[in-house]
């Protein structure tokens, strides 16, 4: 292995062992206190991603609603969340911890073929849906979503497309765009990014190796389209998002491109039903706060609650379709 990568391989192993280090310091200050007093909430990404966002919003609604007394969130990067997983999986019983999942996760579970899943957490809630578009630079030749597409149909290998993790919903969104306009899926050159800042940087850079087209949720790019620096092309939701000029997959003939990146919140295996029942109503009152009503609004995302049964039947219903996705486009 060339010198650089061995170095950025060591780079990130450092990270997530920090990252653990932290992660089990912020569990242990919590051990024999309720929920209530002091909770810790994993988001299983770096900082300034979309688990992040959802991770530090949820902290700011339950700190200003007086909901909990305390909450750490702590970065647990890497793997499509499934480190973040495995870290959970290890505070069994553990009722003062929760972490942020969705999309994503169920993506990195099925890519990793691990032996985890979210059937071995215990589900407390589904909060929020997060949309997806497709972004280029200001001053790129592709002014439609056709556009792209055309130029990419003609010379896949030569247009690469940049977003998140591999196997991700921006993976599979990619995917998808490519079987809907007959560019065939192995040939789709993709460029994954440990982040949204990392993309963004990416889509910004002339430099050799960077991408002209990134996929990722509407924040990772929020402030640079608002600064006029991106142009979205197109946004993959119902309907249009409030305040962005751009035109929803149905509206441009594409209703097959229709992933949504749920948002939601997990704890650990092995707590009591009525620890269950504490968190599910901890989260019900953070989504009831003045502050997460801000968010919903602040970050276009669209209410999506579901809890208990609702919530366990979901998440084995999107595991399969996650999986069943992955191996029709050819990713898994």
């Amino acid at each position: 292995m060339p010198r650089r990568q061995v170095i950025a391989a060591l780079g990130i192993v450092l990270v997530a062992a920090l990252a653990v280090t932290a992660f089990a310091d912020a569990a242990r200050s919590g051990e024999g206190q309720a929920a209530r007093s002091n909770l810790t909430m994993i988001a299983p990404a770096a900082a300034g991603g979309g688990w992040d966002l959802v991770a530090r919003e949820a902290q700011q609604a339950m700190r200003t609603g007086n909901v909990v007394n305390t909450v750490q969130v702590v970065n647990i990067p890497g793997a499509g969340g499934t480190i973040g997983l495995n870290q959970l999986a290890g505070l069994a019983g553990e009722e003062t911890t929760m972490m942020v999942t969705g999309t994503v996760m169920l993506g990195g579970i099925s890519q990793a073929g691990s032996e985890l899943s979210l059937e071995d957490t215990t589900p407390i809630a589904r909060l929020a849906e997060d949309f997806e578009v497709i972004a280029v630079p200001a001053d790129s030749p592709f002014r439609t979503l056709e556009d792209f597409l055309t130029a990419w149909r003609a010379d896949p290998a030569g247009l690469p497309v940049g977003g998140g993790s591999a196997g991700g919903i921006d993976h599979m969104v990619a995917a998808q765009l490519a079987r809907a306009r007959d560019v065939p899926v192995p040939d789709m050159v993709y460029t994954p990014h440990p982040g949204g800042g990392e993309l963004t940087l990416s889509l910004l850079s002339t430099a050799s190796g960077t991408v002209g087209v990134g996929i990722s949720g509407y924040n990772d790019f929020r402030d640079l389209v608002e600064a006029g620096q991106l142009r979205v092309l197109g946004v993959v939701a119902p309907e249009r998002l409030e305040g962005v000029d751009a035109p929803t997959m149905t509206e441009l003939g594409l209703p097959e491109v229709d992933l949504v990146n749920w948002r939601g919140l997990v704890a650990p295996a092995g707590i009591t039903p009525e620890e269950r029942a504490e968190l599910e109503q901890i989260a019900r009152e953070l989504v009831g706060t003045e502050s997460w009503s801000e968010a919903i609004e602040r970050n276009r995302w669209v209410r999506s609650e579901a809890y208990g049964e609702e919530f366990d039947r979901f998440l084995v219903a999107e595991q399969r379709r996650i999986d069943d996705l992955l191996k029709e486009l050819g990713l898994a």
